[in-house]
């Protein structure tokens, strides 16, 4: 690979593509046209109808409500990762990281892992991760592509959905949730739940998983070792002096070490409790008990509350685009899924397939759509009964199905910037610098997941 490809791949990427915000807006009007030409309802298409729509998928509660438990994740992994702990760790970890392949490579490596234990941890340790790289680059003053770095401290999002806490995976785990997908098919035909031992730890997703832990890291040092010119910029601000603090009555309290690491323990204390406490391990890893577990650890980590506050304000930042811009993406969910849009998407490629091609096409089609609606819960919702049917009647593995949408799902990560906008508030990066990069990746994990699907 000659060097300068890659900085003119970049180049083309950057005129022809918009911040993330206006890539929701534009997807948003794009929506509204295909349901226009597409939709799929006995109703009369008017404009009040697809305001309602739109209104209706805006402001939903449910979707809401994981909205905060989201961005409550993201912040508190990024304010557990400013901890002095986990900083003075992760300093040592990226020592050996001196030339853009190894840190590129390095920095990929354990983002994957820690995306296959948790998709929200798995995000902010990896921009983390990508961060100090760059710091410590700048400190020492070597050059290094940091670019490529941020973009493998994207990688958990093309490898989470077949984790611990892939959506799709976590709900097919809970008894009766496969017969309340699929009302009208007898019961007696699906299984009561699909444990992720049939999922997760599966031979096709490990072989897949393993497969990309390996390869992945081995194409991000070819491309920084040789398809790049290695680049240094001034990122990063000076750490100022921490100010000294004067404090009167119960002031004492938001310094008080003891006091916050007491709080923090306590929570600790609890979520572990409840961890070992149910039926099973496993179960433990909702949204909600993540985020109880991650406020035990920041309290814990951080020497006061004072400092844990101080961390909460920097790190709410790289939450900011989330915050405006899911809304546009739950108005989008609400056009596609009122309009029969995401139906007719799926039913095609169900038409046109048999039980070789229908995993296949499930891959393609669930790519598809999250590149519209970049939520795997709100995939799963919409695409799970045609899926669950539709194995059923040809006959194929419900798992491989399953497993089918959440590779499509996560791989078209790397397309959609939605979810790195935590990762360049975190790195500083922008999303036109890191998606060459991530088309890249986006190309070999495509090519794995496709063969996983057609040999397993």
């Amino acid at each position: 690979m000659k060097k300068g490809i890659a900085e003119r791949y970049a180049n083309v990427v950057r005129r022809v593509l918009p911040s993330p915000f206006t890539i929701a807006i534009l997807l948003t009007f794009l929506t509204i046209l295909l349901v226009v030409v597409f939709q799929n309802t006995t109703s009369n298409l008017s404009t009040s109808t697809l305001l309602g729509w739109w209104s209706a998928g805006l402001w939903s509660p449910n979707l809401i409500v994981f909205a905060f438990q989201m961005m409550l994740m993201l912040v508190l992994g990024h304010v557990l990762a400013l901890s002095p702990v986990v900083g003075r760790l992760i300093d040592q970890i990226v020592k050996p990281c001196k030339t853009s392949g190894i840190s590129a490579a390095f920095v990929a490596f354990f983002t994957l892992i820690f995306g296959l234990f948790n998709w929200g941890l798995g995000l902010v340790f990896g921009a983390i991760l990508a961060r100090k790289v760059g710091e410590q680059a700048e400190l020492q003053g070597h050059p290094i592509n940091y670019p490529l770095v941020g973009a493998a401290g994207y990688s958990a999002l093309m490898i989470w959905h077949g984790g611990l806490s892939g959506s799709s995976l976590i709900k097919v785990a809970e008894p009766g949730h496969l017969s309340n997908m699929a009302p009208h098919l007898e019961a007696s035909i699906l299984p009561v739940s699909m444990g992720l031992g049939e999922t997760v730890f599966s031979p096709m997703n490990i072989v897949a998983s393993v497969t990309i832990l390996i390869l992945l890291p081995a194409l991000l040092f070819v491309v920084g070792k040789y398809g790049t010119q290695a680049t240094t910029t001034s990122l990063f601000e000076a750490t100022s002096k921490p100010k000294t603090l004067h404090p009167q009555g119960a002031e004492h309290l938001d310094l008080s070490p003891w006091f916050s690491r007491s709080i923090g323990l306590s929570i600790l204390a609890y979520a572990l409790w409840t961890m070992f406490s149910g039926t099973s391990f496993l179960a433990f890893f909702t949204p909600n008990n993540i985020n109880l577990l991650l406020f035990g650890l920041c309290l814990s980590a951080h020497s006061s509350i004072h400092d844990f506050i101080a961390a909460t304000d920097e790190a709410i930042v790289g939450a900011s685009g989330i915050l405006i811009q899911f809304p546009l993406y739950f108005g989008i969910l609400g056009l596609m899924n009122e309009s029969g849009l995401v139906q007719q998407i799926s039913d095609f490629f169900i038409a046109h397939s048999n039980e070789t091609t229908f995993p296949i096409f499930t891959f393609i089609s669930a790519g598809l759509v999250n590149i519209f609606v970049p939520s795997g819960g709100g995939q799963w919702a919409i695409q799970g009964p045609v899926i669950i049917q539709s194995s059923i009647e040809l006959g194929i593995p419900l798992n491989k199905s399953i497993l089918a949408l959440a590779y499509g799902d996560e791989i078209t990560n790397m397309l959609q910037p939605f979810w790195a906008l935590p990762l360049l508030g975190i790195t500083k990066l922008k999303a036109t610098e890191i998606l060459p990069y991530t088309l890249l990746m986006f190309g070999l994990g495509s090519v794995i997941y496709s063969l996983a699907l057609l040999i397993f």
